[in-house]
């Protein structure tokens, strides 16, 4: 079916799953989003959220536009069930794109994928700015959907990185990093730490990615002079956040809206002395001092989403992949 304005590309999850993406390719796409968010170039309201008041559900919305590649697009999210363990939650989320250039939709498609790569990345971005010079251990904790693709990607931003560190209790999910470090990384290896303090306090990066019910948690007097601590879930004390000698956000808006269990005893978040699209776009630095203890946080921006989304619609239709479905007919 030729394209016109009445078909809509659609991509299944299994479509995406399939599509072979470099970890460089992912790091690049999501930087230059950053970089022409930072030039102006693109757009990236607030989210909109909606959720009922026994919270058993949460829904957003997220428009943005890239400027670099002139597509405008909407990314949807719905949880279901928040109070039901994992195994019994509904979760989906879409992004659909439109070319700004022709008018013409580009796909609409399954986000899990998208965003099981983008946070990742973003997290050894933050990483490869916020490291002290010379760092080479890092320190995963928590082996969910983003601790099993965390150190990969540490590596591909931070490949100088020569201890890897894993702080994790599920043995399938351990058994799940090593696999993912083994297909991409084949000649390295990770450590499995029993001692949180211990590990924390021999760390030069470390990336919290556990899930909302961990103990885990590293606290700010743990942290050794220049360690850079990321949050992307859970597993850092809020110490960590309020005695940091610097803090880089994504985006200290949505710091504010998503981080608040990261408040001290009035409520109160510090300020963020810069946001990471400032930083790469080399107008400021993370860091100003090799001792600095830096804390980041990663809340992710929907204009990364947008260009990893593109990047993933480019190359499925160079594939021929997807539905052509007649929906404004």
């Amino acid at each position: 079916m030729d394209r016109d304005d009445t078909t809509l590309r659609v991509l299944s999850t299994s479509d995406l799953a399939g599509l072979d993406i470099s970890l460089t390719d992912v790091v690049d796409t999501v930087e230059q989003a950053y970089r022409t968010l930072a030039a102006g170039k693109s757009d990236n309201p607030r989210k909109l959220t909606v959720t009922p008041v026994d919270g058993h559900s949460v829904s957003y919305a997220m428009l943005g536009r890239d400027g670099a590649r002139n597509v405008v697009a909407i990314k949807t999210s719905y949880k279901h069930g928040l109070h039901e363990s994992r195994d019994r939650q509904h979760y989906y989320t879409t992004l659909t794109i439109y070319d700004d250039v022709t008018g013409l939709p580009v796909a609409m498609m399954d986000c899990s994928r998208i965003g099981s790569l983008r946070t990742p990345a973003v997290s050894a971005l933050l990483a490869r700015e916020c490291a002290t010079p010379g760092a080479s251990t890092a320190l995963v904790i928590g082996t969910g959907t983003q601790g099993r693709l965390a150190l990969p990607f540490l590596l591909t931003a931070l490949p100088e990185l020569d201890r890897l560190l894993l702080s994790g209790t599920h043995p399938d999910g351990i058994a799940a990093v090593r696999s993912e470090l083994a297909r991409h990384f084949p000649d390295r290896n990770v450590e499995v730490v029993d001692d949180l303090k211990v590990a924390a306090r021999e760390a030069d990066v470390i990336v919290a990615t556990a899930g909302g019910h961990t103990p885990a948690a590293v606290e700010a007097d743990w942290l050794k002079p220049g360690a850079a601590a990321i949050l992307v879930g859970h597993g850092l004390a809020p110490s960590t956040l309020h005695r940091a000698d610097r803090v880089i956000a994504t985006s200290e808006a949505q710091m504010r809206v998503t981080g608040t269990d990261m408040a001290d005893a009035d409520g109160k978040l510090p300020p963020v002395d810069l946001e990471l699209p400032v930083v790469l776009s080399r107008v400021s630095m993370a860091r100003t001092s090799a001792e600095q203890r830096v804390f980041a946080y990663n809340s992710g921006l929907v204009v990364t989403d947008i260009a990893l989304g593109h990047r993933f619609a480019e190359l499925a239709i160079e594939q021929g992949l997807g539905a052509e479905v007649s929906l404004w007919k």
